[in-house]
Protein backbone atom coordinates (compact mmCIF):
# COMPACT_ATOMS: atom_id res chain seq x y z
CA UNK A 1 0.00 0.00 0.00
CA UNK A 2 1.02 3.64 -0.32
CA UNK A 3 2.77 4.54 2.93
CA UNK A 4 2.98 8.13 4.12
CA UNK A 5 6.48 8.84 5.48
CA UNK A 6 5.15 11.47 7.90
CA UNK A 7 2.94 8.93 9.68
CA UNK A 8 4.62 6.56 12.14
CA UNK A 9 3.40 3.25 13.60
CA UNK A 10 1.77 3.59 16.99
CA UNK A 11 0.97 1.22 19.81
CA UNK A 12 -2.70 1.42 20.68
CA UNK A 13 -4.96 0.36 23.52
CA UNK A 14 -8.72 0.95 23.37
CA UNK A 15 -11.81 -0.01 25.30
CA UNK A 16 -15.55 0.40 24.76
CA UNK A 17 -18.50 0.66 27.11
CA UNK A 18 -19.14 2.00 30.58
CA UNK A 19 -15.85 3.31 31.95
CA UNK A 20 -17.12 3.46 35.52
CA UNK A 21 -15.12 5.71 37.88
CA UNK A 22 -12.41 6.03 35.21
CA UNK A 23 -14.76 8.16 33.09
CA UNK A 24 -14.26 11.27 35.25
CA UNK A 25 -10.52 10.61 35.49
CA UNK A 26 -10.16 10.40 31.71
CA UNK A 27 -12.47 13.37 31.18
CA UNK A 28 -10.35 15.61 33.40
CA UNK A 29 -7.23 14.83 31.33
CA UNK A 30 -8.56 15.30 27.78
CA UNK A 31 -8.57 19.08 27.70
CA UNK A 32 -8.51 19.85 23.97
CA UNK A 33 -11.58 21.42 22.42
CA UNK A 34 -14.24 18.88 21.44
CA UNK A 35 -14.43 17.93 17.77
CA UNK A 36 -17.32 16.40 15.84
CA UNK A 37 -16.93 14.31 12.70
CA UNK A 38 -18.83 11.96 10.43
CA UNK A 39 -16.83 9.05 9.06
CA UNK A 40 -17.60 6.15 6.74
CA UNK A 41 -16.12 2.91 8.09
CA UNK A 42 -15.59 -0.08 5.83
CA UNK A 43 -16.04 -3.17 7.99
CA UNK A 44 -15.17 -6.74 7.09
CA UNK A 45 -16.22 -10.02 8.68
CA UNK A 46 -12.86 -11.38 7.51
CA UNK A 47 -10.71 -9.15 9.72
CA UNK A 48 -10.32 -6.02 11.81
CA UNK A 49 -8.27 -3.61 9.69
CA UNK A 50 -9.05 0.08 10.23
CA UNK A 51 -10.46 1.25 6.89
CA UNK A 52 -12.41 4.50 6.78
CA UNK A 53 -13.18 7.63 4.80
CA UNK A 54 -12.86 10.88 6.74
CA UNK A 55 -12.78 14.35 5.26
CA UNK A 56 -12.67 12.88 1.77
CA UNK A 57 -9.50 10.89 2.52
CA UNK A 58 -9.17 7.11 2.24
CA UNK A 59 -7.50 6.11 5.52
CA UNK A 60 -6.13 2.60 6.08
CA UNK A 61 -4.26 1.08 9.04
CA UNK A 62 -3.43 -2.58 9.52
CA UNK A 63 -2.46 -4.57 12.60
CA UNK A 64 1.21 -5.53 12.69
CA UNK A 65 1.93 -6.96 16.15
CA UNK A 66 0.01 -8.05 19.25
CA UNK A 67 1.97 -8.29 22.49
CA UNK A 68 1.29 -10.89 25.17
CA UNK A 69 -0.48 -8.22 27.23
CA UNK A 70 -2.82 -7.46 24.32
CA UNK A 71 -1.23 -4.16 23.26
CA UNK A 72 -1.43 -3.71 19.48
CA UNK A 73 0.93 -2.06 16.99
CA UNK A 74 -0.96 -0.49 14.08
CA UNK A 75 0.77 0.57 10.85
CA UNK A 76 -0.65 3.44 8.76
CA UNK A 77 -0.81 2.22 5.16
CA UNK A 78 -2.71 4.86 3.23
CA UNK A 79 -4.13 8.33 3.58
CA UNK A 80 -5.03 9.71 0.19
CA UNK A 81 -7.75 11.52 -1.74
CA UNK A 82 -10.25 10.00 -4.15
CA UNK A 83 -10.28 8.84 -6.85
CA UNK A 84 -8.01 5.91 -6.09
CA UNK A 85 -5.84 4.19 -8.63
CA UNK A 86 -6.55 0.53 -9.36
CA UNK A 87 -3.51 -0.38 -7.26
CA UNK A 88 -4.67 1.73 -4.33
CA UNK A 89 -8.18 0.28 -4.52
CA UNK A 90 -6.68 -3.21 -4.57
CA UNK A 91 -4.71 -2.39 -1.43
CA UNK A 92 -7.84 -1.16 0.34
CA UNK A 93 -9.72 -4.33 -0.54
CA UNK A 94 -6.75 -6.50 0.48
CA UNK A 95 -6.93 -4.88 3.92
CA UNK A 96 -10.59 -5.93 4.03
CA UNK A 97 -9.67 -9.49 3.06
CA UNK A 98 -11.32 -9.53 -0.38
CA UNK A 99 -10.16 -9.69 -3.97
CA UNK A 100 -10.76 -6.64 -6.17
CA UNK A 101 -13.28 -7.12 -8.98
CA UNK A 102 -11.98 -7.12 -12.55
CA UNK A 103 -11.72 -3.81 -14.33
CA UNK A 104 -9.28 -0.95 -14.47
CA UNK A 105 -9.76 2.77 -14.21
CA UNK A 106 -10.12 5.13 -11.31
CA UNK A 107 -12.04 4.24 -8.17
CA UNK A 108 -14.38 6.83 -6.73
CA UNK A 109 -15.83 6.45 -3.26
CA UNK A 110 -19.22 5.56 -4.75
CA UNK A 111 -17.69 2.86 -6.95
CA UNK A 112 -15.90 1.33 -3.98
CA UNK A 113 -19.02 1.28 -1.80
CA UNK A 114 -21.61 0.33 -4.43
CA UNK A 115 -19.64 -2.13 -6.57
CA UNK A 116 -17.80 -3.93 -3.78
CA UNK A 117 -18.99 -3.25 -0.24
CA UNK A 118 -22.71 -3.53 -0.87
CA UNK A 119 -22.23 -6.53 -3.16
CA UNK A 120 -20.60 -8.67 -0.44
CA UNK A 121 -22.68 -9.58 2.65
CA UNK A 122 -19.46 -9.92 4.65
CA UNK A 123 -18.62 -6.26 4.08
CA UNK A 124 -20.46 -3.27 5.49
CA UNK A 125 -20.14 0.51 5.27
CA UNK A 126 -21.83 2.24 8.23
CA UNK A 127 -21.62 5.97 8.86
CA UNK A 128 -20.19 6.71 12.31
CA UNK A 129 -20.76 10.03 14.04
CA UNK A 130 -18.10 10.97 16.59
CA UNK A 131 -17.79 13.59 19.28
CA UNK A 132 -14.30 13.44 20.73
CA UNK A 133 -11.87 15.20 23.03
CA UNK A 134 -8.12 14.66 23.18
CA UNK A 135 -5.27 15.31 25.53
CA UNK A 136 -1.62 14.41 26.06
CA UNK A 137 -1.09 12.29 29.18
CA UNK A 138 2.43 11.18 30.12
CA UNK A 139 3.53 11.41 26.49
CA UNK A 140 0.52 9.47 25.15
CA UNK A 141 -2.36 10.74 23.07
CA UNK A 142 -5.57 9.97 24.96
CA UNK A 143 -8.91 10.38 23.20
CA UNK A 144 -12.37 10.08 24.74
CA UNK A 145 -15.08 9.62 22.11
CA UNK A 146 -18.84 9.25 22.01
CA UNK A 147 -19.95 7.39 18.89
CA UNK A 148 -23.31 6.79 17.27
CA UNK A 149 -23.92 4.32 14.46
CA UNK A 150 -27.20 2.96 13.08
CA UNK A 151 -29.07 4.10 16.19
CA UNK A 152 -26.61 2.54 18.65
CA UNK A 153 -24.29 4.56 20.89
CA UNK A 154 -21.16 3.85 22.90
CA UNK A 155 -18.24 5.47 24.69
CA UNK A 156 -14.68 4.57 23.77
CA UNK A 157 -11.27 5.70 24.97
CA UNK A 158 -7.96 5.11 23.21
CA UNK A 159 -4.38 5.52 24.40
CA UNK A 160 -1.68 5.79 21.70
CA UNK A 161 2.09 6.29 21.58
CA UNK A 162 5.13 5.06 19.68
CA UNK A 163 6.51 3.68 22.97
CA UNK A 164 4.50 0.66 24.24
CA UNK A 165 5.76 1.17 27.78
CA UNK A 166 4.19 4.62 27.90
CA UNK A 167 0.86 3.22 26.70
CA UNK A 168 0.86 0.50 29.35
CA UNK A 169 1.71 2.87 32.20
CA UNK A 170 -0.89 5.42 31.08
CA UNK A 171 -3.63 2.79 30.84
CA UNK A 172 -2.73 1.78 34.40
CA UNK A 173 -2.81 5.40 35.56
CA UNK A 174 -6.29 5.79 34.07
CA UNK A 175 -7.47 2.73 36.01
CA UNK A 176 -8.41 0.80 32.87
CA UNK A 177 -5.83 -1.99 32.83
CA UNK A 178 -8.36 -4.63 33.91
CA UNK A 179 -10.21 -4.24 30.60
CA UNK A 180 -9.49 -6.05 27.35
CA UNK A 181 -7.95 -4.14 24.44
CA UNK A 182 -10.51 -3.88 21.62
CA UNK A 183 -9.65 -2.22 18.32
CA UNK A 184 -12.13 0.22 16.78
CA UNK A 185 -13.36 -2.06 13.99
CA UNK A 186 -14.02 -4.92 16.42
CA UNK A 187 -15.76 -2.62 18.88
CA UNK A 188 -17.91 -1.19 16.11
CA UNK A 189 -18.93 -4.66 14.93
CA UNK A 190 -19.80 -5.61 18.50
CA UNK A 191 -21.98 -2.53 18.84
CA UNK A 192 -23.73 -3.38 15.57
CA UNK A 193 -23.98 -7.09 16.48
CA UNK A 194 -22.50 -7.81 13.06
CA UNK A 195 -19.69 -10.14 12.03
CA UNK A 196 -18.37 -13.35 13.54
CA UNK A 197 -19.06 -14.47 17.10
CA UNK A 198 -18.09 -17.57 19.07
CA UNK A 199 -19.43 -19.57 22.00
CA UNK A 200 -17.51 -22.09 24.13
CA UNK A 201 -19.66 -24.47 26.21
CA UNK A 202 -17.61 -26.02 29.02
CA UNK A 203 -19.40 -29.22 30.00
CA UNK A 204 -18.64 -31.98 32.46
CA UNK A 205 -17.55 -34.40 29.73
CA UNK A 206 -16.77 -32.22 26.72
CA UNK A 207 -16.06 -28.68 25.57
CA UNK A 208 -18.15 -27.54 22.62
CA UNK A 209 -17.31 -24.73 20.21
CA UNK A 210 -19.52 -22.76 17.85
CA UNK A 211 -18.37 -20.01 15.48
CA UNK A 212 -21.02 -18.27 13.43
CA UNK A 213 -21.75 -15.15 11.45
CA UNK A 214 -24.47 -12.55 11.99
CA UNK A 215 -24.58 -10.50 8.82
CA UNK A 216 -27.87 -8.67 9.12
CA UNK A 217 -29.54 -10.78 6.43
CA UNK A 218 -32.12 -12.32 8.71
CA UNK A 219 -30.18 -15.42 9.66
CA UNK A 220 -26.94 -16.80 11.00
CA UNK A 221 -24.31 -18.83 9.22
CA UNK A 222 -22.30 -21.56 10.94
CA UNK A 223 -18.58 -21.54 10.19
CA UNK A 224 -17.44 -24.11 12.76
CA UNK A 225 -19.20 -26.37 15.22
CA UNK A 226 -17.28 -29.07 17.04
CA UNK A 227 -16.61 -30.63 20.41
CA UNK A 228 -13.64 -32.05 22.26
CA UNK A 229 -13.97 -34.58 25.06
CA UNK A 230 -11.86 -33.45 28.03
CA UNK A 231 -13.59 -35.27 30.93
CA UNK A 232 -13.55 -32.21 33.18
CA UNK A 233 -15.74 -34.05 35.69
CA UNK A 234 -13.49 -37.11 35.89
CA UNK A 235 -12.99 -37.94 39.56
CA UNK A 236 -15.27 -35.12 40.71
CA UNK A 237 -17.55 -37.45 42.66
CA UNK A 238 -14.60 -39.15 44.37
CA UNK A 239 -12.38 -36.15 45.12
CA UNK A 240 -15.02 -33.45 45.48
CA UNK A 241 -13.25 -31.14 43.04
CA UNK A 242 -11.73 -30.71 39.60
CA UNK A 243 -8.49 -32.67 39.31
CA UNK A 244 -5.30 -31.14 37.96
CA UNK A 245 -5.15 -33.30 34.80
CA UNK A 246 -8.85 -32.71 33.99
CA UNK A 247 -8.44 -28.98 34.51
CA UNK A 248 -5.33 -28.89 32.30
CA UNK A 249 -7.02 -30.85 29.48
CA UNK A 250 -10.01 -28.56 29.56
CA UNK A 251 -7.98 -25.35 29.69
CA UNK A 252 -5.95 -26.57 26.68
CA UNK A 253 -9.12 -27.27 24.71
CA UNK A 254 -10.66 -23.88 25.55
CA UNK A 255 -7.45 -22.02 24.67
CA UNK A 256 -7.31 -23.80 21.32
CA UNK A 257 -10.90 -22.86 20.54
CA UNK A 258 -10.35 -19.23 21.55
CA UNK A 259 -7.25 -19.06 19.33
CA UNK A 260 -9.25 -20.52 16.46
CA UNK A 261 -12.04 -17.99 16.96
CA UNK A 262 -9.59 -15.10 16.94
CA UNK A 263 -7.82 -16.37 13.83
CA UNK A 264 -11.20 -16.15 12.13
CA UNK A 265 -11.82 -12.58 13.37
CA UNK A 266 -14.40 -13.33 16.05
CA UNK A 267 -15.79 -10.07 17.40
CA UNK A 268 -16.72 -11.55 20.79
CA UNK A 269 -16.26 -14.91 22.49
CA UNK A 270 -18.72 -16.07 25.15
CA UNK A 271 -17.84 -18.99 27.42
CA UNK A 272 -20.32 -20.74 29.72
CA UNK A 273 -19.78 -23.47 32.28
CA UNK A 274 -22.36 -26.08 33.26
CA UNK A 275 -22.85 -28.86 35.81
CA UNK A 276 -19.24 -29.90 36.38
CA UNK A 277 -18.26 -26.35 37.19
CA UNK A 278 -21.41 -25.69 39.22
CA UNK A 279 -20.63 -28.69 41.42
CA UNK A 280 -16.88 -28.14 41.83
CA UNK A 281 -15.82 -25.97 44.79
CA UNK A 282 -12.52 -25.23 43.01
CA UNK A 283 -14.13 -24.07 39.74
CA UNK A 284 -12.37 -20.71 40.19
CA UNK A 285 -9.10 -22.50 39.37
CA UNK A 286 -10.33 -23.16 35.84
CA UNK A 287 -11.91 -19.72 35.49
CA UNK A 288 -8.68 -18.01 36.57
CA UNK A 289 -6.49 -20.24 34.39
CA UNK A 290 -8.52 -19.59 31.26
CA UNK A 291 -8.82 -15.86 31.92
CA UNK A 292 -5.06 -15.52 32.42
CA UNK A 293 -4.24 -17.67 29.42
CA UNK A 294 -6.59 -16.25 26.80
CA UNK A 295 -8.52 -13.33 28.27
CA UNK A 296 -11.92 -15.05 28.25
CA UNK A 297 -14.03 -15.37 31.39
CA UNK A 298 -16.14 -18.50 31.83
CA UNK A 299 -19.61 -17.69 33.15
CA UNK A 300 -20.99 -20.53 35.26
CA UNK A 301 -24.72 -20.53 34.54
CA UNK A 302 -27.53 -22.02 36.68
CA UNK A 303 -29.06 -25.31 35.58
CA UNK A 304 -32.41 -23.64 34.87
CA UNK A 305 -30.75 -21.13 32.54
CA UNK A 306 -28.89 -23.94 30.81
CA UNK A 307 -32.19 -25.74 30.25
CA UNK A 308 -33.89 -22.61 28.92
CA UNK A 309 -31.13 -21.83 26.43
CA UNK A 310 -31.04 -25.42 25.20
CA UNK A 311 -34.81 -25.25 24.69
CA UNK A 312 -34.43 -22.05 22.67
CA UNK A 313 -31.91 -23.75 20.39
CA UNK A 314 -33.85 -26.99 19.95
CA UNK A 315 -37.28 -25.52 19.26
CA UNK A 316 -35.90 -22.93 16.84
CA UNK A 317 -34.24 -25.54 14.64
CA UNK A 318 -36.66 -28.49 14.46
CA UNK A 319 -40.06 -28.62 12.74
CA UNK A 320 -41.73 -29.79 15.95
CA UNK A 321 -45.50 -30.08 15.68
CA UNK A 322 -47.74 -28.29 18.15
CA UNK A 323 -48.58 -29.77 21.51
CA UNK A 324 -46.76 -30.54 24.73
CA UNK A 325 -43.01 -30.70 24.30
CA UNK A 326 -40.12 -31.85 26.50
CA UNK A 327 -36.53 -30.92 25.64
CA UNK A 328 -33.73 -32.54 27.61
CA UNK A 329 -29.97 -32.23 27.54
CA UNK A 330 -28.20 -35.03 29.36
CA UNK A 331 -24.56 -34.15 29.93
CA UNK A 332 -21.71 -35.58 31.92
CA UNK A 333 -22.78 -34.22 35.31
CA UNK A 334 -26.45 -33.31 35.03
CA UNK A 335 -29.56 -33.37 32.88
CA UNK A 336 -31.62 -30.30 32.06
CA UNK A 337 -35.35 -30.49 31.32
CA UNK A 338 -37.70 -27.93 29.83
CA UNK A 339 -41.44 -28.48 29.48
CA UNK A 340 -43.66 -26.33 27.30
CA UNK A 341 -44.82 -25.79 23.76
CA UNK A 342 -43.13 -24.21 20.78
CA UNK A 343 -42.62 -20.56 21.72
CA UNK A 344 -43.59 -21.07 25.36
CA UNK A 345 -41.83 -22.47 28.44
CA UNK A 346 -43.95 -23.82 31.28
CA UNK A 347 -41.34 -25.41 33.54
CA UNK A 348 -37.62 -26.06 33.62
CA UNK A 349 -35.25 -27.70 36.04
CA UNK A 350 -31.91 -29.46 36.32
CA UNK A 351 -31.22 -32.84 37.93
CA UNK A 352 -27.80 -34.17 38.97
CA UNK A 353 -28.02 -37.18 36.66
CA UNK A 354 -25.13 -37.33 34.20
CA UNK A 355 -23.23 -39.92 32.18
CA UNK A 356 -19.87 -39.38 33.85
CA UNK A 357 -21.35 -39.69 37.34
CA UNK A 358 -23.14 -42.98 36.64
CA UNK A 359 -20.37 -44.44 34.49
CA UNK A 360 -17.96 -44.03 37.40
CA UNK A 361 -20.44 -45.14 40.07
CA UNK A 362 -21.45 -48.40 38.36
CA UNK A 363 -18.34 -49.20 36.35
CA UNK A 364 -20.13 -48.69 33.04
CA UNK A 365 -16.89 -47.58 31.38
CA UNK A 366 -16.31 -51.16 30.20
CA UNK A 367 -18.13 -54.44 29.63
CA UNK A 368 -20.57 -55.28 32.44
CA UNK A 369 -23.18 -57.96 33.24
CA UNK A 370 -26.80 -57.29 32.39
CA UNK A 371 -27.54 -57.09 36.11
CA UNK A 372 -25.21 -54.10 36.48
CA UNK A 373 -27.01 -52.23 33.70
CA UNK A 374 -30.35 -53.00 35.35
CA UNK A 375 -29.05 -51.79 38.70
CA UNK A 376 -27.74 -48.56 37.16
CA UNK A 377 -31.01 -48.07 35.30
CA UNK A 378 -33.00 -48.42 38.52
CA UNK A 379 -30.79 -45.85 40.25
CA UNK A 380 -31.10 -43.44 37.33
CA UNK A 381 -34.89 -43.82 37.36
CA UNK A 382 -34.98 -43.12 41.09
CA UNK A 383 -32.89 -39.96 40.68
CA UNK A 384 -35.20 -38.80 37.88
CA UNK A 385 -38.28 -38.99 40.10
CA UNK A 386 -39.29 -35.44 39.12
CA UNK A 387 -40.34 -36.90 35.77
CA UNK A 388 -42.65 -39.52 37.26
CA UNK A 389 -46.42 -39.19 37.06
CA UNK A 390 -46.49 -36.46 34.44
CA UNK A 391 -48.83 -36.29 31.49
CA UNK A 392 -47.27 -37.88 28.43
CA UNK A 393 -45.89 -35.17 26.12
CA UNK A 394 -46.59 -35.07 22.40
CA UNK A 395 -42.88 -35.00 21.58
CA UNK A 396 -39.50 -35.41 23.29
CA UNK A 397 -36.37 -33.75 21.91
CA UNK A 398 -32.88 -34.78 23.06
CA UNK A 399 -29.78 -32.65 22.63
CA UNK A 400 -26.16 -33.07 23.68
CA UNK A 401 -23.35 -35.52 23.05
CA UNK A 402 -25.14 -38.67 24.16
CA UNK A 403 -28.07 -38.09 21.81
CA UNK A 404 -25.96 -37.10 18.81
CA UNK A 405 -23.64 -40.10 19.26
CA UNK A 406 -26.58 -42.50 19.53
CA UNK A 407 -27.92 -41.02 16.28
CA UNK A 408 -24.54 -41.23 14.54
CA UNK A 409 -24.18 -44.89 15.53
CA UNK A 410 -27.68 -45.62 14.30
CA UNK A 411 -26.77 -44.16 10.89
CA UNK A 412 -23.29 -45.71 10.86
CA UNK A 413 -21.63 -42.35 10.18
CA UNK A 414 -17.90 -42.79 9.67
CA UNK A 415 -17.70 -38.99 9.54
CA UNK A 416 -20.08 -36.94 11.67
CA UNK A 417 -22.72 -35.17 9.61
CA UNK A 418 -24.88 -32.71 11.58
CA UNK A 419 -27.48 -32.55 8.82
CA UNK A 420 -28.03 -36.33 9.03
CA UNK A 421 -28.03 -36.42 12.84
CA UNK A 422 -30.35 -33.43 13.25
CA UNK A 423 -33.94 -34.65 13.33
CA UNK A 424 -33.08 -38.35 13.76
CA UNK A 425 -35.77 -40.40 15.52
CA UNK A 426 -34.54 -42.90 18.12
CA UNK A 427 -37.04 -45.38 19.53
CA UNK A 428 -36.68 -47.58 22.60
CA UNK A 429 -35.83 -50.60 20.47
CA UNK A 430 -32.84 -48.78 18.94
CA UNK A 431 -31.68 -47.48 22.31
CA UNK A 432 -31.93 -50.99 23.79
CA UNK A 433 -29.96 -52.36 20.84
CA UNK A 434 -27.18 -49.88 21.49
CA UNK A 435 -27.20 -50.49 25.24
CA UNK A 436 -26.54 -54.16 24.53
CA UNK A 437 -23.88 -53.20 21.97
CA UNK A 438 -21.96 -51.14 24.53
CA UNK A 439 -22.62 -53.44 27.51
CA UNK A 440 -20.82 -56.34 25.87
CA UNK A 441 -17.71 -54.37 24.87
CA UNK A 442 -14.89 -52.74 26.76
CA UNK A 443 -13.90 -49.15 26.03
CA UNK A 444 -11.33 -50.09 23.40
CA UNK A 445 -13.81 -52.28 21.53
CA UNK A 446 -16.44 -49.53 21.69
CA UNK A 447 -14.03 -47.13 19.98
CA UNK A 448 -14.22 -49.32 16.89
CA UNK A 449 -17.99 -48.84 16.60
CA UNK A 450 -18.73 -46.76 13.51
CA UNK A 451 -20.38 -43.47 14.43
CA UNK A 452 -19.23 -43.37 18.05
CA UNK A 453 -16.89 -40.55 18.99
CA UNK A 454 -13.90 -42.50 20.42
CA UNK A 455 -13.52 -40.22 23.42
CA UNK A 456 -17.09 -41.04 24.47
CA UNK A 457 -16.45 -44.78 24.72
CA UNK A 458 -16.32 -44.74 28.53
CA UNK A 459 -19.57 -42.80 29.06
CA UNK A 460 -21.85 -43.78 26.18
CA UNK A 461 -23.41 -46.77 27.98
CA UNK A 462 -24.40 -44.62 30.95
CA UNK A 463 -25.72 -41.95 28.59
CA UNK A 464 -27.86 -44.47 26.72
CA UNK A 465 -29.27 -45.77 30.02
CA UNK A 466 -30.22 -42.22 31.02
CA UNK A 467 -31.96 -41.61 27.68
CA UNK A 468 -33.91 -44.85 28.08
CA UNK A 469 -35.00 -43.99 31.62
CA UNK A 470 -36.20 -40.54 30.52
CA UNK A 471 -38.34 -41.94 27.71
CA UNK A 472 -39.83 -44.61 29.97
CA UNK A 473 -40.70 -42.13 32.73
CA UNK A 474 -42.32 -39.78 30.21
CA UNK A 475 -44.32 -42.60 28.63
CA UNK A 476 -42.89 -42.09 25.14
CA UNK A 477 -41.63 -44.71 22.70
CA UNK A 478 -39.22 -42.43 20.83
CA UNK A 479 -37.34 -39.15 20.87
CA UNK A 480 -36.06 -36.74 18.24
CA UNK A 481 -32.39 -35.77 18.24
CA UNK A 482 -31.34 -32.16 17.83
CA UNK A 483 -27.77 -31.36 16.84
CA UNK A 484 -28.31 -27.86 18.27
CA UNK A 485 -27.63 -27.28 21.93
CA UNK A 486 -26.67 -24.85 24.66
CA UNK A 487 -23.99 -23.15 22.58
CA UNK A 488 -26.52 -22.38 19.84
CA UNK A 489 -28.96 -20.96 22.37
CA UNK A 490 -26.26 -18.71 23.85
CA UNK A 491 -25.28 -17.60 20.35
CA UNK A 492 -28.88 -16.79 19.40
CA UNK A 493 -29.60 -14.74 22.51
CA UNK A 494 -26.33 -12.85 22.84
CA UNK A 495 -25.28 -12.22 19.28
CA UNK A 496 -28.09 -12.81 16.78
CA UNK A 497 -29.85 -9.47 16.56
Amino acid sequence: MTEQPTIVPRWEWRTFGDLGPARDRVGSLVTDEAQASEELYLLSAYGDASVKVRGGLMDVKTLDTVRDDGLELWIPRMKTVFPLTAGQAGSVLAALGVEPPPGAGEWTQDRLVIDVIRADPRLRAPTVRKWRRRGIVDGCMVELTEITVDGASATTVVVEASDPGLVTSTVHRLGLDDRRNTCFARGLKSLLRWGRFAVVDVGTNSVKFHLGECLGDGGTHTLMDRSEVTRLGEGLAETGGLTGPALARTADAIAGMVDEARRHAAVEIAAVGTAGMRQAPNRADLVDTVRARCGVTIEVIPGEEEARLAYVAATASLPVAGGRLVVFDSGGGSSQFTFGEVGRIDEQFSVDVGAVRFAERYGLTGAVPRETVDEAGAAITADLDRLAGRETPDAVVAIGGTATNLAAVRHGLAAYDPDVVHGTALDLAEIDRQIELYRTRDAEERRAIVGLQPARAEVILAGACIARAILTLLGRESLTVSDRGLRHGVFAERFDG
